[in-house]
């Protein structure tokens, strides 16, 4: 289910790179702060870098508390789990359309958004053409927020950075 979300939200996020709000964007990359706060208020927080090119490649490198990194390209997901050793291999759901989550997109305002996608409402907050915030409670009624901090729009990210090569001592899980 986490994952599920997760592709969902790194789906959505992409699908503004070609928002008419954000023209002409080829690239997105800075960290996120990732607070996911349970209906019984524990919160916990991950930290990292984002880095997202238009033709679908995606890679969120968590760093804190535990460093973990999800490549993805189009309809493939790779979960590198360094500290568990592991890499786990997704075949991502057909069904999740950017041009979907572009017309469903609502403009409330200058700065915010709103989008409901598989039955989870999206709220996304844009300051100078530039995603900052997008909110949303998943579908164990968690609040998620993601904040994105020190964003570059449009610039060089090497087709490399999305390459994950296996470590030899993982175990491989495909899903």
């Amino acid at each position: 289910m986490f994952y599920r979300v997760f592709f969902t939200i790194c789906f959505f996020a992409l699908s503004f790179l070609n928002a008419n709000d954000i023209k002409n964007l080829d690239s997105f990359f800075g960290n996120f702060k990732q607070t996911i706060t349970s209906d019984s208020k524990s919160v916990i927080e991950y930290n990292g870098k984002v880095f997202i090119k238009k033709s679908g490649k995606i890679l969120w490198q968590y760093e804190t508390p535990i460093k973990k990194n999800v490549y993805i390209d189009n309809t493939m997901a790779i979960v590198d789990e360094p500290e568990l050793e592991q890499a786990i291999f997704t075949k991502l759901d057909n069904e999740i359309n950017i041009i979907k989550l572009l017309n469903e997109a609502k403009k409330i305002d200058n700065e915010n958004y709103v989008s409901t996608i598989n039955g989870i409402k999206y709220s996304i907050k844009v300051q100078d053409n530039k995603i900052s915030k997008i909110t949303y409670k998943d579908e164990l009624d968690n609040l998620v927020n993601i904040n994105f901090l020190n964003i570059v729009q449009n610039g060089d990210i090497a087709d490399e950075i999305f390459k994950f090569i296996i470590p030899s001592h993982y175990d491989v899980i495909r899903k």
